[in-house]
């Protein structure tokens, strides 16, 4: 297993650890890959708190209209630097009518007007094409998609919310404080069997949970580098967001030379490496030798093993698969039931899946045609499915011949799209469990629907590991196991002329004239409301545990309503908590009613004052105004009686509280549909990715966070005082007061006796700040 140090050290020139005392640290730090990078793109003046432009962007169509719909309310021009526009994502044709190719014409539409790049539905996984066209060493890139993981070419990607790509749309800059940098120092090399997936595995299986990386950048290092072919390392490196890592960056050599010199792009290549001494705020060690073939159960990529492990512990390891999943399930359905995988002390499993960025690589699937080799695939036993990366390896499969050898087998060849990775193709059947060489297996990431009684689940495993489970007729088998397997170390050969002939690259070519298709699915974001000087805020969702964005807005058919924030709203939390949509609702009714009585008293103010009369219906509240709730309109008269305040300075809005909320995609949606069902804040003990409480943040939601234990059911009522000023003065930590729910909530509004829930808002820039108050980052651009 992979060796952790939880403290700094600096590396000699060959990577040996040596003493890291505090006058080392200093001079240390800039002597990292990522240091030197970061600082490039620096425009603050102050490595503490970096303001960063990006060299280009990246967005798939299950979010790019909501991101190009955000920079055109917020007054666009043209794109500053390449935005690619994949169509890789949305594969439901058959879902909602002519959604899917709407968007995609008002996306091809953006690209001709502002001057962006289109790749075309089937052509390449959109981490795939910018690995291939876009990357380059030294380089940084920015994408709505939380696998967008280029340091294996050189490049540090980053992947976050939509706002955060409209932000740079319109020139501003990506803040966050300089982040921590993790040393990953590879050694060996691996064994014929074991590949890039069982090494990702090995390192998040023992970074996850304890937050090692969470939010850091991993800097891979060592000798065991120059042992591992460039898709190698890519298919370990896009793993690396799933151990909640921020970004990643590889030491470069001569392999990253060739790749970009057959890729036409010789230019971008440049060494990187750090220099000797070297500090990192912490070591990760992987013997490549000694990794073993991994397998992660159902529900996360952390809950990862050996298989050998698995096998010596299967009874056990899946009781508790199942009983988690039971509490997914719910009472929808009968029980959630998988014990029947066991036959005769081994494990068979229903489906298998090699896929996308992480799967579909020219290698991992040469290598599934090796270890299949005059072996053919059975209809009634275990088939195997296989979508490559791209077009161009697509190409090259068949122009080596290893196409025509799986066919033979029995091994279907896909397009390249993403859709088994969040379950919008192949979705099992009911209680069955897929193997896939994808990069999740989240609760109902493979698509099923616990709602309507249906549960299923993904194991990740390796291309090579699955293809010897196919071979063995479905039992389970360590791809290690086969002694018989001769591997075949083939060049990958790119044709650039596949996306010369069908990519549409119109960068820098912009046409302000052009007239944008809107299918009447497209919709405008609804309006979003400042924040006033108080919340008053109801509990619409209360879980213990984890709340991941697949939770908040699932996978499957939701994505064909992504460009309609009202419709794809209706889906929040459906998988979990079918009746969270209705309370946000309800609590949202409240405030519009707010909203309008203040807006009416304002009118009658305004005829006092033509008659000159000394009245105001502000100042005396509006009591009895607000409709849909008695406990509501109580707590609002006793708020006015308990201090000088006025219903135009008091909000109304949801509340989410949970554990830790936000692990998984980088989808803005699952914020942003929190804010369009009326919600106002989150809080949690803690957030789990960076690029999640920056969604909340740019949808206007307060991310509050507290040490205290939460207990707070549905319908508790939460008052956030002064929120404005407190946003206004920097201040970061704070009290809110629980009003409890029910009859005594005015009371205790009214004498201020609730129980008191330290908070804080952590860091937050100026601009977020500013963009928290303004209620979303729309307003903010617009003011």
């Amino acid at each position: 297993m992979a060796k952790l140090t939880n403290h700094g050290v600096c590396l000699s020139e060959h990577y040996e650890v040596t003493p890291a005392g505090e006058e080392k640290r200093a001079e240390g730090r800039k002597k990292t890959i990522a240091y030197r990078i970061l600082e490039a793109h620096n425009h603050s003046g102050n490595m503490d708190q970096l303001k960063l432009k990006f060299d280009a962007l990246v967005s798939p169509d299950n979010n790019y209209v909501n991101i190009l719909q955000t920079a055109r309310a917020s007054g666009i021009k043209k794109f500053p630097v390449p935005y690619v526009l994949s169509n890789c994502h949305n594969t439901l044709c058959a879902v909602g009518g002519t959604i899917n190719q709407d968007d995609h014409v008002f996306g091809l539409g953006n690209v001709k007007k502002y001057g962006g790049i289109f790749v075309p539905p089937y052509r390449a996984v959109l981490h795939q094409y910018m690995r291939e066209m876009m990357a380059g060493c030294g380089k940084m890139i920015l994408g709505s998609d939380s696998h967008t993981r280029y340091g294996a070419v050189g490049t540090m990607g980053i992947g976050e919310g939509g706002g955060e790509v409209a932000k740079q749309l319109l020139g501003r800059t990506y803040d966050i404080a300089c982040p921590p940098v993790i040393a990953v120092k590879l050694t060996g090399a691996p064994r014929d069997g074991v590949g890039p997936q069982d090494v990702a595995l090995e390192l998040i299986s023992a970074t996850f949970a304890n937050n090692f990386n969470k939010n850091k950048i991993l800097e891979f290092v060592g000798d065991g580098i120059a042992n591992l072919s460039m898709e190698y390392r890519m298919g370990i490196d896009v793993m690396t967001t799933e151990s909640a890592a921020l970004s990643s960056i590889w030491c470069t050599d001569e392999k990253t030379q060739e790749y970009f010199e057959d890729h036409g792009r010789a230019q971008e290549y440049r060494p990187l490496r750090p220099k000797a001494g070297a500090y990192y705020d912490g070591l990760i060690e992987i013997d490549l030798s000694k990794t073993e073939c991994m397998i992660a159960l159902p529900f996360h990529p952390s809950h990862a093993v050996p298989i050998r492990e698995f096998k010596e512990h299967m009874e056990e390891m899946l009781l508790e698969v199942e009983k988690k999943g039971q509490e997914i399930k719910g009472k929808n359905g009968k029980p959630f039931s998988i014990m029947s995988h066991i036959r005769d002390g081994e494990f068979y499993p229903d489906q298998a899946l090699i896929s996308g960025c992480c799967g579909g690589l020219f290698e991992n699937i040469v290598a599934v045609a090796d270890i299949l080799k005059g072996y053919g695939i059975s209809g009634e036993k275990l088939n195997l499915g296989v979508n490559p990366a791209s077009l161009p390896i697509m190409a090259d499969l068949m122009d080596q011949g290893i196409a025509g050898e799986l066919a033979v087998c029995g091994v279907t060849l896909r397009p390249a799209i993403c859709g088994p990775c969040f379950g919008v193709t192949d979705v099992p059947a009911n209680n069955e469990i897929s193997i896939r060489h994808m990069t999740r297996n989240y609760p109902n990431r493979e698509g099923s629907k616990p709602g309507q009684g249906q549960m299923a689940g993904a194991c990740l495993m390796d291309a090579r590991s699955i293809a010897a489970t196919v071979r063995n007729g479905g039992r389970l088998t360590p791809a290690t196991d086969l002694v018989d397997v001769e591997y075949r170390h083939l060049k990958p050969h790119f044709d650039p002329q596949i996306y010369k002939n069908q990519v549409f690259d119109n960068f820098g070519k912009g046409n302000p004239d052009e007239e944008l298709v809107m299918g009447p699915n497209i919709a405008d974001w609804p309006e979003m409301f400042p924040l006033t000087d108080h919340l008053l805020l109801r509990v619409a969702g209360s879980y213990k545990g984890s709340v991941t964005t697949d939770e908040l807005i699932p996978s499957g058919e939701p994505s064909s309503f992504r460009s309609n924030p009202e419709k794809i709203s209706e889906y929040t939390m459906i998988s979990r908590d079918k009746d969270y949509v209705g309370r946000a609702k309800a609590v949202r009714a409240l405030d519009e009613a707010r909203r309008s009585a203040v807006s009416e008293a304002r009118g009658e103010e305004e005829e006092w004052e033509k008659q000159g009369e000394n009245k105001t219906g502000l100042e005396h509240g509006t009591e009895g105004s607000i409709t849909g709730a008695q406990d509501c309109d109580a707590i609002l008269s006793a708020l006015m009686k308990r201090e000088h305040c006025t219903a135009d300075k008091v909000t109304i809005g949801s509340l989410m509280v949970s554990d830790q909320i936000g692990d998984g995609s980088s989808r803005e949606q699952a914020a942003s549909c929190q804010k369009v069902l009326g919600g106002f804040a989150n809080l949690a003990n803690e957030y789990a990715t960076k690029r999640y409480r920056s969604n909340l943040i740019n949808w206007g939601l307060l991310p509050l966070r507290t040490e205290e234990s939460l207990d707070l059911p549905n319908g508790t009522w939460i008052l956030v005082e002064n929120i404005q000023k407190k946003l206004e003065s920097g201040e970061k930590e704070f009290s809110i007061e629980v009003l409890g729910n029910g009859a005594d909530s005015a009371r205790i509004a009214e004498e201020g006796s609730g129980r008191k829930i330290s908070c804080t808002l952590d860091s937050l820039t100026e601009d977020e700040r500013k963009i928290l108050s303004a209620g979303c980052l729309i307003n903010y651009y617009k003011n």
